[in-house]
C-alpha cells in the first residue's frame, strides 16, 4: 500500500525510498465500506485522503433535498474540500464510499509538518492542485457547452472506469441530470 503513494508521488517529483519511510507515518491507513461516511457536511474538515482502492463521491444536498455529486476519487486520486481544509473549517460537502474503500489520510497539521520537513512535497502537491483544477474547468466548459445527451456519452467515453463502477444515479447527480432522463438517453442508445 505504501508503494503506491510512492509511485504517486514520484510520477511529478523525486524521492528516494529513505525518504518516503520517514513520511509514510504522516498518513493514516482507513477502511470505508460501501456507503459509509468519511466526512460529514457541518464538519470541519481536517484531512486530505488519497484512495489506495475503491471509490468516493463528494456531495452536498441542496435547497430542495436532492443530494448532488460535485467530485468523483478513485484509486490514486485525493479527494478533501480543498477551501475547507486549507482554512480549516466546516465543510458544506459529506464524503461518502462508493465501494468498499481504502485510504491514507493525513490532517493538516501533519501535512504542513510533511512540507516542512520534505520542501520538494510542495511541488507534488501544487501540482495535484493544478491537475484537480483544471479538471474543474473542463467539467464547467462541458456542462455549459454540450446538451445534456451529450454531457453523459462524454462523460461515459472519456471516464468508462466511473461508467462501469458508479452507479447511474450518482452519474446523473454529478453531470446534473435525473436518473430518469439517464436512463432515457441509455434506452435510446440501445434501441
Amino acid at each position: 500500500m505504501s508503494k503506491q503513494l510512492f509511485h504517486h508521488i514520484n510520477k511529478y517529483v523525486a524521492i528516494t525510498e529513505e525518504e518516503f519511510q520517514t513520511m509514510f507515518p504522516f498518513f493514516e491507513l482507513r477502511t470505508l465500506k460501501k456507503k459509509e461516511l468519511l466526512v460529514e457536511a457541518g464538519s470541519v474538515c481536517n484531512q486530505n485522503h488519497f484512495v489506495l482502492d475503491g471509490c468516493l463521491h463528494m456531495f452536498f444536498i441542496n435547497d430542495k433535498g436532492t443530494e448532488r455529486t460535485i467530485q468523483f476519487a478513485i484509486e490514486n486520486w485525493w479527494m478533501t474540500d480543498d477551501l475547507a481544509y486549507h482554512n480549516q473549517t466546516v465543510t458544506d460537502f459529506s464524503i461518502q464510499a462508493v465501494e468498499n474503500t481504502r485510504l491514507l489520510a493525513i490532517t493538516h497539521d501533519k501535512q504542513e509538518q510533511l512540507l516542512k520537513e520534505f520542501p520538494q512535497l510542495e511541488k507534488y502537491f501544487r501540482t495535484i492542485y493544478q491537475i484537480s483544477y483544471g479538471a474543474a474547468l473542463v467539467k464547467m466548459k462541458y456542462l455549459f457547452g454540450l446538451t445534456k445527451e451529450e454531457i453523459y456519452f462524454h462523460f461515459t467515453t472519456q471516464f468508462p472506469q466511473f461508467a462501469q463502477r458508479v452507479p447511474q444515479y450518482l452519474i446523473a447527480s454529478f453531470l446534473g441530470l435525473t436518473p430518469e432522463y439517464v436512463s432515457e438517453i441509455r434506452a435510446k442508445k440501445r434501441s
